[in-house]
């Protein structure tokens, strides 16, 4: 493995050289991720089919009685009736929104820390089970949760500043142009929308590199944010070619589960029932990959700037989340320059 040789090697590492890597450390502690996946990614892709099974059905419950509504006339007791249901079912699907993006937050969280202190166990060359993993998960998971509330309030910051300068645009236009030009407002918008999907994928690799230094260093919150900036230098592009590869992917498993597996009608049970497993399967194995993928760049990151993890440090430091949480000074964990 890459990471059991020099660290510095490690900045060289590509797109392919990372997924090796993670190749190589799902494959060689097996039994630990597999454990790991059973406990935590389980339930987070249980979460996920759920979701996806329950929104159609309410979707469409929604749709079939809005279509009924418009043939219905209004004032009537069956007007009131389906106006009633429609309400409800719409108030269901918001309540049942939150509470899966609760969850899915936890889950996630707690699948990042599992992987990352296991990844880092085995870098430092500690003897990992996964009783020690779950003994250290959540202490981890409070750094990790403070990290994603900041992310969250940054993100909401960014959608607010985006309306806004959607709106500024959208009077500049009809200050300046003063009628509905689709040959101008089109092409603006396009590129506007662009920019947001742009800084909304920055936003998220800043976050998945956020995670690790929450886990393995003494920040996190905005401080981890920072860090994790500073980081991603030189290693952008990377970064933002693994992000879509298993975006794209995922996207390709969840559309194949929805019109095989969900809308599947022209299927028999026994079809179906197979092709879901397959699609769980694959969605256990993205997930998995995703989140070792993902440690692994923050030590090319870290190696990318010339910095050289004390292996002793950190194994110290990891021991610490099995006893009183007591994590070491910057300058002890911190990583020492190294000249290329």
């Amino acid at each position: 493995m890459v990471m059991e040789g020099k660290q510095e090697e490690m900045q060289f590492l590509g797109v392919l050289g990372i997924y090796q890597e993670a190749y190589k450390i799902i494959f060689s502690c097996r039994k630990i991720f597999r454990q790991i996946t059973l406990a935590l990614i389980l339930p987070l892709l249980f979460i996920l089919l759920v979701q996806i099974e329950v929104t159609n059905v309410l979707f469409g419950e929604i749709i079939n009685n809005e279509v009924e509504l418009q043939g219905t006339k209004a004032g009537t007791k069956r007007y009131n009736q389906l106006s009633d249901h429609i309400s409800s079912e719409f108030a269901y699907l918001c309540l049942f929104k939150v509470v899966y993006l609760i969850l899915s937050v936890v889950f996630s969280l707690l699948s990042t820390a599992a992987v990352v202190y296991t990844i880092a166990s085995i870098y430092t060359g500690r003897e990992v089970s996964f009783k020690k993993v779950m003994s250290a998960v959540p202490k981890v998971w409070e750094r990790l949760m403070v990290t994603f509330l900041s992310i969250f309030v940054a993100l909401l910051a960014y959608i607010a500043v985006t309306i806004l300068v959607f709106l500024l645009v959208f009077i500049a236009c009809f200050i300046f142009i003063g009628v509905f030009n689709p040959k101008v407002l089109y092409p603006l918008w396009i590129v506007l929308l662009v920019l947001y999907l742009m800084g909304f994928v920055y936003l998220a690799i800043i976050w998945q590199l956020a995670s690790a230094v929450s886990v393995l260093e003494e920040v996190c919150g905005f401080k981890a944010m920072t860090k994790s900036r500073a980081l991603i230098k030189g290693k952008m592009w990377t970064a933002i070619i693994i992000f879509f590869n298993l975006a794209i992917t995922s996207a390709v498993v969840n559309m194949a589960f929805q019109n095989l597996v969900v809308h599947g009608v022209s299927m028999n049970m026994a079809g179906r029932v197979f092709l879901g497993v397959i699609c769980s399967a694959l969605f256990l194995g993205l997930f998995l990959f995703g989140f070792v993928t993902h440690t692994v760049i923050y030590f090319v990151c870290k190696s990318n700037h010339h910095e050289n993890i004390e292996k002793s440090a950190l194994s110290d430091y990891l021991e610490a989340y099995h006893g009183e949480y007591a994590p070491l000074k910057s300058k002890d964990l911190q990583l020492e320059q190294y000249d290329v």
